[in-house]
């Protein structure tokens, strides 16, 4: 029996994550649960999504840690800002998960605020400007210093145009060479 499967599909914010998981990994996460702390928050208020941030929080580890525990293949999402999921991912691997990062990458906090303002004018959930200046350079930051080592597989997708293009991945890239990128 194959080793369960974690994926995470992970960026900042306005990368456009939930969409290409639903657009572009429909084969690859078929039949898995896809956890989202967006998904729930709307689900536990859809109305008022930021007064249940904490909760939502809260619940998508309850079931991220509940699936891993079943030995459940699944999916996540999260902008990769701080280190609750590296805790997850690494609890997976310890039971038996293979794990497959896909990372959507853009370009600036800008392209991140201009998209985030778009979603919100058509009717999706809003993100403070604060949140997202400090979190972008955090995700960048993590992305190479802390996920890309606990994938087993990863990609790095160029989010800025339609369909995402591959810029990156853990057959032909080191970490280093990311790094490199990301930091011009």
């Amino acid at each position: 029996m194959p080793a369960p499967l974690l994926i995470i599909i992970g960026g900042p914010n306005g990368a456009g994550k939930t969409t290409f998981a639903r657009e572009y990994l429909t084969h690859e996460m078929k039949g898995l649960r896809f956890l989202n702390t967006d998904e729930i928050a709307r689900g536990l208020s859809p109305f008022d999504v930021d007064a249940v941030a904490i909760k939502a929080g809260r619940t998508f580890i309850q079931e991220v840690k509940s699936e891993i525990k079943q030995g459940n293949s699944l999916a996540i999402e999260s902008t990769l800002s701080g280190k609750t999921h590296a805790q997850l991912i690494a609890r997976a691997k310890k039971a038996g998960y293979r794990t497959r990062l896909h990372f959507v990458w853009i370009p600036s906090i800008q392209l991140s605020k201009q998209r985030v303002a778009q979603r919100k004018k058509l009717g999706g959930h809003d993100v403070p400007l604060k949140d997202i200046e400090r979190r972008f350079p955090r995700v960048m930051q993590n992305l190479t210093s802390t996920y890309l080592p606990l994938a087993d597989e990863w990609t790095i997708w160029n989010g800025a145009i339609t369909p995402p293009k591959v810029l990156a991945n853990h057959d032909s890239h080191t970490i280093l060479s990311v790094t490199e990128f990301l930091a011009e």
